[in-house]
């Protein structure tokens, strides 16, 4: 992953350059085994977190829009498929996904983004052998450029989770969403009209408020990761750059004043590194604990 980032410019590009990255990058951690850690088919059960922290760690300091991609696709999609003993479609998405053969999004955010306290929206009714789903969703990460979309919606009053081909009849990409920093992630929103989706492609029905935790502690964990890869790379970069830039004939790392900002930085990355990582700690030794311990790892590493 390092010479392949070398090479290129992963924070721009257009669309099929955007995709062009992530299908490369999904093929070279393919084989590494890194889009298996955390998905057990075998009851959906997600273990293995501090190991995870540290690879996602390391891929963030690449390209911090390039593991996000990774991420939704694999962390986040690929576990909506273990929710339970996936089988049928389900199964060959997983086997494919984890082979690096296709990218997933999932789509949970609608128009007022607080879906822990307003309702979804977005609706399955039941038709024959078909769900039939209707409903709009924003900031969909990988939007442009996803295979498959894990869409969260209601079935019976309940949630569940709607697995679309992104060539399905009824389903409709908006324009994408321009980010300040992230400028090679690729977002956009669905509109979902009528869309048909077979019934063994729907997950659920599952139990709203635990469903939607879960969501957001794998959300919190690649948003941690993510901080630390950037304040990772910002203190390398900083650090090589004093090392080699020169004034009044000497590195400017020799200037004590540059050494007290090279050592403070370096003293916030370590501090929020070894928050993320009892993080992830917690998350499998006490989950019960971590939900506290993830948001507040969070609010730190990211600000």
């Amino acid at each position: 992953m390092t010479a392949f980032s070398k090479t290129r410019d992963l924070e721009s590009g257009d669309l099929s350059t955007v995709r062009k990255h992530l299908v490369q990058a999904l093929s070279i951690l393919a084989p590494l085994g890194y889009l298996k850690i955390g998905l057990h088919p075998e009851g959906g059960a997600v273990a293995g977190t501090l190991a995870l922290m540290a690879a996602m760690e390391k891929i963030a300091g690449i390209s911090p829009s390039l593991f996000l991609s990774v991420e939704m696709s694999t962390r986040m999609f690929g576990r909506m498929l273990v929710l339970d003993n996936p089988s049928g479609k389900k199964s060959d998405l997983l086997e494919t996904l984890t082979a690096g053969g296709i990218v997933g999004a999932v789509a949970l955010s609608e128009a007022a983004m607080n879906v822990e306290n307003d309702p979804l929206a977005t609706a399955g009714t039941p038709e024959d052998s078909q769900i039939v789903v209707n409903g709009t969703k924003s900031y969909v990460v990988n939007g442009p450029l996803a295979d498959w979309f894990a869409v969260v919606g209601c079935l019976d009053d309940r949630t569940a989770v709607f697995l679309v081909d992104k060539q399905a009849s009824g389903l409709k990409l908006t324009r994408r969403v321009t980010t300040m920093g992230y400028n090679g992630l690729a977002i956009c929103g669905l509109e979902l009209d009528a869309c048909r989706v077979p019934a063994n492609q729907v997950l659920g029905p599952l139990e709203t408020k635990k469903f939607l935790d879960q969501l957001r502690i794998w959300e919190n964990q690649i948003l941690i990761a993510a901080a630390l890869g950037m304040m990772k790379g910002s203190y390398e970069t900083a650090r090589d750059h004093a090392k080699i830039h020169r004034s009044g004939g000497k590195p400017i790392i020799a200037y004590q004043e540059v050494g007290f900002k090279l050592a403070e930085m370096l003293t916030l990355y370590q501090t929020a590194q070894l928050y993320a990582y009892r993080a992830a700690w917690t998350a499998d030794d006490n989950p019960k604990e971590a939900d506290g311990l993830t948001l507040c790892a969070k609010v730190f590493c990211t600000e």
